[in-house]
């Protein structure tokens, strides 16, 4: 994908791209953004940051789970409040625990039904769901049951169901969570085939180093922005600093204990 090309057919070039305009979100006395401003057009953002920076809340404004306090969120033109049914045209959001997401035994099944719920037939959407498989070489999995399948299998599969309605841009909340090195590079590889936007967030940072673009969230706040390799470099010297930050004092206690133990 031409990450300076991203509109999706039909809609206005000027408004490609997901705006957040002076964005507040807030949850009773806690506030998790205020006025964030964000222009997303780059074919691949990594999000990274501590767990509570508000990576999820942010991916919950741009699906339309949440709604801003102030300010406006629109994904390609589509304002997440006033035209909120138009969004699963425009955006897709993948949960971390995939037994969140997906619905029915079988995979065929699982992707019939992102088919159905876009508008399709029954029999149009079964058979879209096998040739979408087909495509890809799996066609094996259409009849799999999906509690047979492993974590990483399970991740695939709920991708896929994104996928194949095509939305603009698909949000990936911490999808290489409890997978095996294996799953990773699995799921990592059919991430990296999709032509549609991702927008990925991840505490395993090499999976978005490469990335064009990759924002450091903190309380809430934008950190940094910039290249991946950049961005993710000085968040994970931030980490270590803070690390060994804490780790100091209980090196200072554990030394004067021992020096006490040896005039004993």
């Amino acid at each position: 994908m031409n990450p300076n090309n991203l509109t999706p057919p039909g809609a206005d070039a000027n408004a490609r791209g997901i705006r957040l305009q002076a964005v507040t979100l807030q949850r009773g006395d806690h506030t998790v953004f205020e006025r964030l401003d964000l222009h997303l057009t780059e074919a691949r953002i990594g999000l990274v940051g501590d767990n509570g920076a508000g990576k999820s809340s942010l991916f919950r404004l741009i699906s339309g789970l949440d709604q801003p306090h102030a300010g406006r969120v629109s994904v390609h033109g589509v304002d997440t409040v006033d035209k909120r049914r138009e969004l699963p045209q425009q955006v897709g959001l993948m949960f971390q625990n995939p037994d969140d997401q997906i619905i029915f035994p079988t995979v065929a099944e699982e992707l019939a039904f992102s088919l159905s719920a876009a508008g399709a037939g029954r029999q149009a959407a079964r058979q879209g769901a096998l040739d979408f498989l087909a495509a890809r070489g799996l066609s094996d999995w259409a009849r799999r049951a999906v509690g047979e399948l492993s974590q990483g299998q399970r991740q695939q599969v709920c991708l896929m169901a994104l996928q194949i309605t095509r939305p603009a841009t698909l949000l990936l909340d911490e999808p290489y969570a409890s997978l095996d090195l294996l799953s990773q590079m699995r799921l990592s590889a059919q991430i990296g085939a999709t032509t549609q936007q991702i927008i990925l967030s991840t505490h395993l940072l090499e999976h978005v180093q490469d990335f064009e673009r990759v924002l450091w969230l903190e309380r809430g706040q934008l950190r940094a922005d910039g290249p991946g390799r950049e961005i993710c470099a000085a968040y994970a010297a931030d980490v270590r600093m803070r690390a060994l930050a804490e780790a100091l004092p209980e090196m200072a206690t554990a030394v004067q204990d021992s020096r006490q133990a040896v005039h004993a």
